[in-house]
């Protein structure tokens, strides 16, 4: 079915990979609506059985296209509120649906965010509150790296790194507008003045360093021991 936003942006990283920075500097600018995660893939449509279900099928509208109408509809309607032309989600879960996400959208693009497999379980570490054991963290970690390089290696997009992003913001910038076709403006930067929302659970993170408006560094993980799978991975991403 045609779609009303044609070429939307997703960005497909882990979960404590520095995407609600990423995404507050590109919300930053003028062209760019880049919201709090929007959690599509389980945002679901269900027809009753009967009439609806028989009706939308003569439409050829099945249960999972009138799912991806209506994630459409609601990438459209916050290009509409914000006046902008370009939209991004950055919801981590988007690493489990990006085949999905390739089939409704063909002209979609893909911002693939990496980050040391040690700085993302380290974040989970010290996430507040919580009590879950190293073992089940890097478990955590590693649900969404596997389909996260099976990602980067299919689609084409344009692969990021948070470190690079916190220690040189200004050409990282520059590469991801290049991308998305508009021009870098200065005030992408200066995220703290710009209004991107409250930060709540579940849609984001909201710490006081993303609350801070500043670009914190990121830590850096070099000669930290690693378990063998997230060795693997820390080559991968050009980490090792």
């Amino acid at each position: 079915m045609p779609r009303q936003v044609s070429s939307p942006v997703f960005v497909i990283a882990p979960v404590r990979s520095g995407s609600t920075l990423l995404r507050t500097l590109l919300n930053s600018h003028s062209r760019i609506r880049a919201p709090h995660e929007l959690h599509l893939r389980t945002l679901r449509v269900q027809p009753t059985p009967g009439f609806s279900e028989e009706s939308m099928l003569e439409l050829g509208l099945d249960q999972v296209e009138l799912e991806h109408v209506l994630w459409d509809r609601i990438l459209h309607l916050e290009l509409e509120r914000s006046g902008k032309d370009v939209i991004v989600d950055k919801t981590p879960g988007n690493v489990f649906v990006w085949e999905r996400l390739k089939y409704a959208w063909p002209d979609a693009r893909f911002l693939f965010l990496l980050r040391h497999p040690e700085g993302v379980v380290s974040s989970l570490e010290n996430r507040k509150g919580n009590t879950a054991a190293r073992e089940t963290l890097e478990a955590n970690a590693l649900k969404y790296f596997k389909p996260l390089e099976k990602a980067r290696r299919t689609l084409d997009g344009l692969t990021l790194r948070y470190e690079e992003l916190t220690a040189e913001p200004e050409r990282v910038t520059r590469e991801v507008c290049d991308y998305l076709g508009v021009p870098w403006e200065q005030g992408m930067l200066d995220y703290g003045k710009h209004d991107h929302g409250r930060f709540l659970p579940n849609l984001g993170d909201r710490s006081d360093a993303i609350k801070s408006g500043r670009i914190q560094p990121a830590r850096t993980f070099e000669g930290v021991a690693l378990s063998s799978q997230l060795a693997k991975y820390a080559a991968a991403w050009g980490y090792a």
